[in-house]
């Protein structure tokens, strides 16, 4: 069953360029080395300012297990620190059909 993921991500006023900046080589990075990874799509907001979302879709549990897990989503980790204006907001979503 497939398994999706939407993060809502806001952003230090100021920081969304090296944001932006810094996903887009993360997102590439999904890609490029994880098979079981669908879409990994940033979108921004057009009506809350400095909030981002990030739109995941996995072929299963263990895909998504195994992106937490890899060694480019961990390095994303400090990045992520010097940018978040707040906690992440993750919501787990099961596939349908």
């Amino acid at each position: 069953m497939t398994v999706g993921v939407i993060a809502t991500l806001r952003i230090q006023e100021g920081k969304a360029q090296e944001f932006e900046t810094f996903f887009t080589e993360l997102a590439q990075q999904v890609r490029a080395n994880e098979p079981g990874n669908i879409a990994y799509q940033l979108t921004k907001s057009r009506t809350e300012p400095n909030t981002y979302k990030v739109l995941e879709l996995y072929k299963d549990q263990d895909a998504l297990t195994h992106h937490g897990g890899t060694d480019h989503f961990k390095a994303a980790g400090p990045k992520f620190a010097g940018v978040l204006g707040g906690r992440p907001e993750i919501e787990y979503l099961d596939g349908v059909g």
